[in-house]
């Protein structure tokens, strides 16, 4: 083809090869050598002044090249000189000129300067050959080495898009056995791929990989990544065939690299039909190329066909190793098909595989996000039984697992384990249990592990500083919260929406609607924009205080500014309305979020069915239970104790204790509280057989009776004039280890009261404040009344003084006691 085409530069090597004579410049040949020499002397010593106007007025453009040629060994003098020439001639120099001047220079390796150099030369003369044969002249008579000479050729033609002349330039070389530059290789060959050369690249890729070997440049890789990263898939998957059928099969290292490309680059369709064609055509695939396109699968979410070719690989006898063990039982386990990724754990240790702590971490990790800690135990206890030693990530996890499940004593057991082997505990794992304490109530030893983390030199991250500052605002310590919130802002971190949605809560939970405002203006200095949390938080502040219209104006605020309520915000927008006794708004609520799509749970429904009892709409409030018992949401402990509580709240008891039949057959049963709330329904309607039928239920179902279920029948004994199965009710309750609080001494004291027993009350009195139990009115109203009915005034005036000196004041039913028995007055 070449020989054919005779291509300019083929004449120009042509001429080259049969150059017999070296043509140095003899000065003594040149009727001009004293001009040569006295000018090439002159720029020799950069020294202008030394030129004489004789041999100035006698410079011809023939004489440049010789000049230049007298200059080589001194190349900046040599472009000084070809730069004045050009001026001082008033004429271009002609393309010997250029060619004398390219071939000083790239003796002594200035790239630069011939590129510029050679870019003059075409844009004057064009890619002829005539400009070019000056030049192999040159380089055929000098001493420069022949593989960058060429080399330059190549990449200058590389450089001006001349695919094809530098292609055949490169397979003139090769045929020469001149070596070319590997960068100049590299660069032709991105030409060669920019422009979809495929048929010239596979015609010499032998020539190519020669020109590379040695150079840890791999032409076929190159060449793949080039047309698959410029999205020429076809083109790519055609040079594979290609150089395939032509016997130049790549090797699997290299196979293995263009999967990894395509998966990394999201092509999973074009890195399964490169396998298929590799497994037909070669080279034989091996672990490496399985679990790449394994990998690549389970991240995209495609399990099975990752164990497709996972029994592809066994068919073709390549045995699974640590590595594809590891990505299908980690893809199992992300996509929590926990049973499959169990079982084929058991698989890989029985097969001899030794699985990493990493993998054994993993598992861990997702018994934990499905809050299976058994196994997450059963894990554990197999990975020291393979005598792998846990390492900080590990116990980490088991600590956090044991934290979510209430575990907290054995949790910090696991951390004195991590102190005892010598490990520095994360902040992951010191999160963990500051959390755990939270949840438990216990700051101090939160707050002391927090210490500990300061003293260590940590710097604790914003969900460290949010887990202690909710457990703050849970408690209502408030004003802790507030200082320990100024000293995160000190520390120099910023707080997150998080942050200041937790205070916003705290203050609502103490009913202070005037700070959650405060907090929320907070969050427009700190920049942090306020989220759907933050406006169901205020919404709740402003229910809370009863103004109804403010809430609502707040909801439609949020619809307007494109903030999506979601469940939570329209549940406490309902109830909030309910509460208020405005039901009719808070059914339109309800059926705006189901119009704004948003499906209500089993929440809303709890607060709708309690709305209508309390407005007496029993009708409707069992048309919506039986919605859900119907439809769904699934009724909860809580539904079932609403429409029991209704029910009994409207004396229909019948209707409540068949809710309660239906309970005990369910999928759960009944707790404490249904079983209180049907107690107390009865105790107050004097049926105290059924009373304590249902409390012997309640004893064999196992739910334990608390202070509320003992209170309920023992006021029930003391109203229907049973004094001996009030106190005997009321020792089984000590026995029991439940202890009285001051509503159970309330009743108490009025029982006695009612039957004459005033000292017997006075000693019950006592006894509350020795328990450290603080008297509300209603125990001093007792008292004040059981004294002021036998007469006993002043003793009655003593408990009123007692009263008054606590800095409670009298209700209505006692000031009315009060007046009576004029006790003021008295006072």
């Amino acid at each position: 083809m070449l020989a054919s085409a005779k291509p300019p530069f083929i004449r120009i090597i042509f001429c080259l090869k049969h150059l017999h004579c070296h043509h140095h410049f003899s000065f003594s040949s040149l009727p001009n050598k004293s001009l040569i020499t006295h000018i090439s002397y002159a720029f020799h010593h950069q020294n202008l002044n030394l030129l004489n106007p004789y041999f100035l007025s006698k410079l011809q453009q023939t004489h440049v090249e010789p000049i230049l040629i007298s200059l080589q060994c001194n190349p900046n003098s040599a472009i000084h000189f070809f730069q004045w020439a050009e001026n001082f001639l008033e004429s271009p120099h002609n393309a010997r000129s250029f060619c004398a001047l390219l071939c000083v220079l790239l003796k002594h390796g200035m790239f630069n300067d011939s590129h510029n150099v050679f870019d003059k030369m075409i844009a004057r003369f064009g890619t002829g050959s005539d400009s070019l044969d000056a030049f192999l002249n040159f380089f055929r008579d000098s001493k420069t080495d022949r593989s960058i000479v060429y080399g330059f050729l190549i990449d200058s033609y590389c450089r001006h898009k001349m695919v094809d002349r530098s292609f055949q330039v490169f397979v003139y070389v090769c045929e020469l056995g001149v070596s070319v530059p590997p960068h100049v290789v590299h660069r032709m060959l991105t030409i060669l791929v920019d422009s979809n050369h495929v048929n010239l690249i596979v015609d010499k890729y032998g020539e190519l990989c020669n020109a590379m070997r040695g150079q840890g440049f791999c032409v076929y890789e190159f060449i793949m990544v080039g047309f698959f990263k410029r999205g020429e898939v076809e083109m790519g998957l055609t040079f594979h065939q290609a150089v395939t059928e032509r016997c130049f099969a790549p090797n699997i290292i290299a196979c293995n690299k263009i999967l990894k490309v395509l998966c990394e680059g999201n092509m999973i369709e074009v890195a399964s039909h490169f396998f298929n064609m590799v497994q037909l055509a070669g080279p034989e695939p091996n672990v490496v190329t399985f679990s790449t396109l394994c990998n690549a699968y389970c991240k995209g979410g495609n399990l099975d066909k990752a164990f497709d070719l996972y029994c592809v690989m066994l068919r073709r006898g390549v045995t699974p190793d640590l590595i594809i063990y590891s990505i299908l039982i980690d893809g199992l386990f992300r996509a929590k098909r926990l049973e499959e990724g169990h079982r084929l754990l058991l698989v890989a240790l029985d097969s001899g595989i030794k699985l990493d702590v990493v993998i054994f971490s993993s598992i861990m990790d997702a018994y934990v996000r499905t809050s299976d800690l058994r196994r997450v135990i059963e894990v554990y206890n197999r990975m020291l039984n393979v005598w792998i030693s846990p390492n900080i990530v590990s116990y980490s996890i088991l600590i956090k697992g044991l934290c979510q499940n209430s575990r907290t004593v054995e949790a910090c057991g696991v951390f004195g384990r991590i102190i005892k082997h010598g490990f520095e505990p994360s902040l992951l794992t010191y999160g963990s249990l500051i959390d755990a304490f939270c949840k438990l109530g216990n700051l101090r030893d939160g707050f002391s592990l927090f210490k500990d983390i300061v003293k260590k030199g940590y710097e604790p991250d914003v969900i460290i500083f949010n887990v202690l500052l909710n457990g703050l605002c849970k408690q209502g310590l408030m004003d802790d919260a507030l200082r320990f919130f100024f000293q995160v802002l000190n520390r120099g971190l910023s707080p997150n929406v998080f942050t200041l949605n937790t205070l916003m809560d705290g203050w609502c939970r103490l009913k202070r609607s005037r700070e959650v405002v405060k907090v929320y203006i907070l969050m427009g200095m700190y920049d942090v924009k306020p989220d759907v949390v933050t406006q169901t938080v205020l919404i709740k502040a402003v229910t809370e205080q009863g103004r109804l219209e403010g809430a609502l104006l707040l909801y439609y605020q949020m619809l307007k500014r494109g903030c999506v309520p979601d469940v939570v915000t329209y549940c406490t927008l309902i109830n909030g309305l309910c509460r208020h006794r405005n039901l009719t708004a808070g059914l339109q609520i309800f059926e705006q979020m189901q119009r704004n799509g948003v499906a209500p749970n089993i929440a809303i429904y709890n607060v709708l069915i309690h709305a209508f009892f309390k407005e007496c709409r029993q009708e409707a409030a069992s048309e919506f239970f039986n919605h859900v018992v119907e439809r769904g949401p699934e009724p909860d402990i809580i539904t079932y104790n609403t429409i029991i509580c209704g029910y009994c709240s409207l004396k229909r008891l019948d209707e409540a204790v068949k809710h309660f039949e239906k309970m005990t057959c369910g999928r759960f049963g009944p707790n404490s509280i249904t079983f209180t709330i049907l107690i107390d329904a009865f105790c107050k309607e004097g049926r105290m057989d059924d009373a304590m039928l249902i409390f012997s239920k309640m004893l064999e179902n196992s739910p334990e009776p608390n202070i509320v279920t003992y209170s309920c029948l023992i006021d029930g004994y003391f109203k229907s004039q049973n004094m001996e199965s009030a106190f005997e009710l009321y020792e089984e309750m000590l026995e029991n280890n439940v202890f009285p609080n001051i509503v159970s001494y309330s009743i108490l004291m009025d029982g006695l009261c009612k039957r004459g027993l005033l000292e017997e009350a006075s000693t019950a009195f006592d006894c509350a404040i020795e328990r450290h139990l603080l008297p509300d009115v209603i125990a001093y109203a007792i008292l004040i009344r059981g004294y002021c009915k036998v007469g006993r005034i002043s003793e009655a005036m003593m408990f009123y003084d007692h009263m008054s000196v606590n800095g409670i004041l009298p209700d209505a039913l006692l000031q009315r006691t009060l007046d009576e028995y004029h006790l003021q007055k008295v006072g």
